[in-house]
């Protein structure tokens, strides 16, 4: 049996949309090269180039609440394309910037336009795939992602050893062929007329479903960013592994998502969505807190794969429960304060991470891991889907 046929009758504009997204994170290198970046290309100190982090992290939260209401107001295709045209486009004029305020500015408007890119996607995504398809086609979107992510920091590498401005244009050339490749392919439909008994969709601010969604959901993401703060530093630093051996557990966490994420929400696409977080949270606890008794190669691969499944599970599931929760005139707001709950985790997580690793040490860290993202899970599993959202027409795209 083929564990992917399941995705054979995805709309062609479903994949158009991750083909544009493989394109465009096949050159995404610019912001995992912006601190080397500044300090070795503009000779700017550690303490001035994060400052351009953090701004970055500002653009992101900015954008976050309202990027996705845009979408709604002037359609989810338009602002899609919009995104990639107007952020490739600063990507190719970042390295002209000669001023150090005139730079914060674009590496701030930077981060706002990229983050308009996601609440349109998956807003776009939610309306052209069939409810039951939707966890495989978030599925399928996150790999396309994540193929992107392997090769771009890697060739961006390769480039930034002959000249960091290449990796920014190379970056802003892959955007713009994304860009490309939808201008060419996918159109915005026509608006239709609303009924006249039409209710608009409440704002996602008052919804309390999604409150109890994301509330707990965001603790859950600060343990998984957790790859980006303490990780690093108990692997390399206090075991002395090295690394190349940290590297080598992203290598394989991606080859677990390439070969897995897509048969297995084939699989449980029929599973309801508390079951769905709660096993995913669970894989985070086990993969984070078992990281206190792991100090060889393989008892750290094991941990790793078991946090992979968590975020193979989580993620996906996450996203079709916000889906099932909007309303179609508000998906991409429902979208994008999904995107900003990732957005906060990130600015929080890896730096509440090394201060708490800082000040208790290693092991109460991962022991907080598994009590978070356990307790999340278990609040998380208690989520039902309202009647009036369990079965939504897909509609047409916006």
């Amino acid at each position: 049996m083929n564990p992917w046929k399941g995705l054979r009758g995805l709309p062609r504009e479903v994949w158009l949309v991750c083909a544009s997204t493989l394109i465009n994170r096949l050159g995404t290198m610019a912001l995992p090269f912006l601190v080397l970046y500044l300090t070795e290309g503009r000779h700017w100190t550690p303490a001035e180039a994060g400052y351009g982090m953090m701004i970055y992290g500002a653009g992101a939260l900015a954008a976050g609440p309202f990027s996705g209401r845009l979408a709604d107001r002037l359609g989810h295709v338009h602002v899609l394309k919009a995104s990639l045209w107007t952020s490739g486009a600063l990507l190719l004029l970042l390295p002209f910037a000669t001023t150090k305020p005139l730079l914060f500015a674009l590496i701030f408007l930077w981060a706002g336009l990229t983050q308009a890119f996601w609440p349109s996607a998956m807003a776009l995504l939610t309306g052209l795939a069939a409810p039951e398809q939707r966890k495989a086609v978030f599925a399928l979107h996150r790999l396309a992602v994540n193929l992107g992510m392997a090769v771009g920091p890697a060739m961006g590498g390769l480039i930034a050893h002959h000249s960091y401005r290449w990796v920014f244009w190379t970056d802003g050339l892959s955007t713009l062929a994304g860009a490309v490749l939808l201008g060419l392919f996918i159109q915005a439909p026509p608006a239709q007329p609303l009924p006249h008994d039409h209710v608009p969709g409440q704002s996602p601010w008052r919804d309390r479903h999604l409150a109890f969604l994301l509330l707990p959901f965001i603790p859950a993401l600060m343990v998984f960013f957790q790859i980006e703060g303490t990780l690093p530093l108990w692997v390399v630093r206090d075991l002395g592994l090295g690394s190349r051996f940290f590297g080598l557990l992203f290598t394989v966490n991606t080859l677990l998502i390439v070969l897995l994420e897509v048969p297995l929400n084939l699989a449980m696409a029929h599973w309801r969505h508390g079951r769905l977080l709660l096993l995913g949270c669970l894989c985070l606890a086990v993969g984070f807190g078992g990281i206190a008794w792991s100090r060889t190669y393989a008892t750290l691969i094991l941990c790793t794969v078991a946090w992979t499944f968590g975020e193979m599970i989580l993620f996906p599931a996450m996203s079709d429960a916000v889906a099932t929760l909007a309303p179609p005139d508000r998906r991409g707001e429902y979208m994008g304060l999904l995107s900003l709950s990732f957005a906060a985790a990130l600015a929080l997580g890896p730096w509440l991470g090394v201060l708490s690793y800082a000040k208790a040490g290693p092991k109460p860290v991962w022991f907080g891991t598994f009590v978070i993202a356990a307790g999340a899970g278990l609040l998380l599993a208690r989520f039902r889907t309202p009647a009036k959202a369990a079965t939504p027409s897909a509609g047409p795209p916006a």
